[in-house]
């Protein structure tokens, strides 16, 4: 590894650092593992052929890795103060990262949140993402109206690992209330059944309604 370093800063390979170099069991292959620092593509043709002529009975391979792979390989303490990374501690491979995950369970989007040492999303982002999903069906969504024991009132915020509810009451714009899941009702059903409570009923002409109603047709004679 540090031969390779030495001759990629002579040959000026600016943005190519050498991480590792591995060789396989019986010494036969040799790999050096590098990233760089855009995405254009590097021409390492002398940078191998250099390495083969100091390592003449080995075969040589240059693999260009990502940054999370560098991360892992590296390690030191994660963003989030945690001794060793959870790359490099436990993790075999990396899960697609999404905004999305951290906006599904509240995180703060800032960068330094949700940015791990390799600059790239945290891979702990999808830790409890499923959870959170799951959690979230159970859960009215916010600006949503729902009746309360304590009144009427419009979701602001949710809570979904406890499946609480933080409730704006009606006559009361300055404090939210917090809710069990299970004390809400949605307003929207609550009133679409008092409408139809309210309403005439249409079933009398056919017979075998007992529900005490006039029918819309005796009210509309009268």
């Amino acid at each position: 590894m540090i031969n390779c370093r030495a001759r990629a800063s002579e040959l000026q390979l600016e943005g190519v650092k050498i991480v590792t170099a591995e060789y396989n069991y019986d010494g036969s292959r040799l790999a050096f593992l590098f990233s760089t620092e855009s995405e254009d593509k590097v021409d390492l043709k002398s940078l191998k052929r250099d390495m083969q002529n100091i390592y003449p009975n080995t075969h040589i391979e240059l693999r260009q890795i990502g940054p999370r792979d560098v991360a892992k390989i590296i390690g030191g303490m994660g963003a989030c103060g945690i001794e060793t990374r959870c790359c490099s501690q436990f993790l075999t491979e990396f899960s697609p990262i999404s905004i999305k995950m951290a906006k599904e369970q509240g995180i703060s989007l800032t960068p330094e949140e949700i940015t791990g040492m390799c600059g790239r999303l945290r891979c702990c982002l999808i830790y409890e993402y499923e959870q959170y999903v799951e959690a979230r069906k159970q859960l009215p969504k916010r600006n949503k109206r729902v009746v309360t024991p304590k009144g009427e009132g419009k979701v602001i915020d949710v809570l979904p690992m406890s499946n609480k509810v933080m409730v704006l009451l009606d006559g009361d714009e300055r404090y939210p209330t917090t809710f069990d899941h299970t004390d809400l009702q949605p307003w929207d059903e609550l009133e679409a059944l008092r409408r139809k409570s309210a309403a005439p009923c249409d079933r009398h002409d056919s017979g075998g309604c007992t529900c005490g109603k006039s029918s819309p047709r005796k009210n509309n004679n009268n």
